[in-house]
């Protein structure tokens, strides 16, 4: 148990969390006859970076606009701290916005675009000129003051837009695609780089993103949309370990999907690829059901020699990715599954006969199989 000292030491090292605390109750928004959101409800704390994940046309981004005031909901309410702001206009809610393109003023220099929301306001001139140099520095940009956006980079040009939005001191900031234009090696650089300063400032954050592994890495909760719908609000490692859905498990990280039948309740799960497992998840269905079973690449181990209880495969083929390799394998039932282990530990070609052992059943899902599915067994 920590002493009070290192509890104290603690509290005093966390950042104040200055956002607002949002809470969104039975958001609905149509488009015609096209449903875009259905019931949506999400309570988010102060200083919370929330991530809105899922596939193109779910809904994500018009409810990022419902919160930023662009778009007006066709029912349920928005607060920020317990009042209600859905009839209050965009540019009195105290947001940041960090858009996709950054949406930079090209006419402007850094200094410009940063102080531009400030002069907006009419703030006063020493009051502008002083949180400029602040979120400059904040941003590392303090010598980038005299430039214009065309003389950036992707990343300074997104740093200015970081600056830009919180130098009005929101109550919360949305950050839009923020990491889409963005090549991969300048990503995760950035994206440790704004997550600190967004914890640093104590601001409550709405990112909305597409790409997985940008909302697994950043948020301290995940909301995963599908069809206007939320599948599951969690923490990054309980949607990856815990998945609620078929859909989120197959959308959160990778995973084979391999066709299975419950035989009672004794946890015991029949494969088409010939293998009978005992499962925990499995212990609960009491009648023989068709499930659909979830392994993760990681969770499987390839050998090149039979062993007792793994399931026999062919390697397809084998792709080296750095310390790791993923190796795709076709088993008898004609399903395909992917084993991401040590680059070392797999010296087979193409071709060759394999087996496929399962490291750990307790980390292995099952889920009804959808209905209009054939059997499978």
């Amino acid at each position: 148990m920590a002493s009070s000292a290192t509890m104290m030491q603690t509290t005093a090292a966390a950042p104040e969390a200055r956002g607002c605390a949002l809470a969104l109750e039975g958001i609905g928004h149509s488009f015609g006859g096209t449903i875009a959101l259905d019931a949506i409800d999400l309570a988010v704390a102060p200083g919370e970076l929330i991530a809105l994940l899922g596939p193109s046309g779910c809904g994500k981004t018009t409810l990022l606009q419902i919160i930023a005031g662009f778009v007006q909901p066709s029912r349920g309410s928005v607060a920020f701290d317990q009042q209600r702001v859905d009839r209050t206009p965009a540019n009195r809610r105290r947001i940041g916005m960090v858009f996709q393109n950054y949406a930079l003023f090209p006419h402007l220099t850094v200094a410009e675009n940063v102080a531009y929301g400030l002069r907006a306001r009419k703030a006063p001139g020493a009051m502008v000129r002083s949180r400029v140099a602040e979120m400059l520095a904040r941003v590392q940009m303090t010598t980038f003051g005299n430039r214009f956006p065309r003389q950036l980079s992707g990343g300074q040009q997104q740093r200015v837009a970081l600056a830009r939005a919180l130098a009005i001191d929101p109550v919360l900031v949305l950050l839009d695609e923020p990491f889409s234009a963005l090549d991969k090696n300048l990503r995760l650089d950035m994206q440790i780089e704004i997550k600190n300063l967004l914890k640093s400032c104590g601001v409550t954050s709405i990112m909305v993103t597409h790409d997985q592994e940008e909302a697994l890495s950043m948020a301290d909760r995940i909301v995963v949309l599908n069809k206007g719908r939320i599948e599951q609000i969690d923490t990054p490692d309980a949607l990856y370990d815990a998945p609620a859905s078929l859909f989120v498990n197959g959308f959160i990280g990778h995973a084979n999907f391999l066709a299975g039948r419950t035989a009672g309740a004794r946890g015991l799960v029949h494969l088409a690829a010939g293998a009978a497992l005992v499962l925990r998840e499995a212990t609960q269905r009491t009648a023989e059901t068709d499930v659909t079973v979830s392994i993760r690449p990681e969770n499987l181990t390839l050998f090149e020699r039979e062993r007792p209880g793994a399931i026999p495969a062919t390697v397809r083929v084998a792709m080296p990715l750095g310390a790791v390799s993923v190796i795709e394998c076709v088993l008898a039932s004609g399903e395909t599954v992917k084993v991401s282990q040590s680059r070392a530990a797999w010296s087979g070609q193409p071709g060759a006969p394999a087996w496929l052992g399962i490291t750990d059943t307790t980390k292995i899902h099952v889920f009804d199989t959808p209905r209009g599915s054939p059997s499978i067994i």
